[in-house]
């Protein structure tokens, strides 16, 4: 491949990193789970980086590959992989900014947004990083109606969840 466009996309990645780290915080239950969606998806993007024409916002295009890529890992591991959650390790980490009220809330919050579907989880996840209805559709391959739609049902379902567990 061409070295100008493998700095270029080395300095796109560096900038969007975070973007991948947090659908794999959605995707996984452990460091190690994260370390390896993290690889695929940067490889599945260094794979699709060359059919990249640009008509989209790199980061914009950067989650729809990483958000397939979660998605299909997710399912085939799911089949056949046992993890060990993460909930299950805080125990062992103090988190000094939180106030353990907010950290019970922050806790049962995630559990929710881990018994949504992968779309679900997507959205979600894109809604929270502020993403406009524009951006999710298109990220998702959704009309921006249906997007507005779904995260509307999607709240309803999530304190739903809380209020049966006396959360939030």
């Amino acid at each position: 491949m061409n070295p100008h466009l493998e700095i270029e996309f080395v300095e796109l990645l560096e900038e969007n990193q975070n973007i991948l780290h947090k659908i794999c915080k959605l995707y996984t239950a452990d460091m190690e789970s994260h370390k390896d969606l993290f690889q695929e998806m940067v490889i599945q993007l260094w794979h699709s980086y060359p059919k990249f024409k640009g008509d989209s916002k790199f980061s914009t295009w950067a989650y729809r590959v990483s958000l397939n890529t979660a998605i299909s890992l997710y399912r085939t591991k799911k089949r056949s992989i046992t993890t060990v959650d993460w909930e299950d390790s805080l125990h062992n980490i103090r988190y000094e900014e939180y106030d353990p009220q907010q950290e019970e809330q922050l806790k049962l919050l995630y559990a929710a947004v881990r018994q949504l579907d992968d779309i679900e989880k997507a959205l979600v996840y894109m809604y929270l990083e502020e993403k406009d209805y524009t951006e999710i559709a298109e990220t998702l391959g959704i009309s921006e109606g249906n997007a507005r739609v779904k995260m509307n049902r999607i709240k309803t379902k999530i304190r739903n969840m809380l209020h049966e567990k006396g959360g939030v």
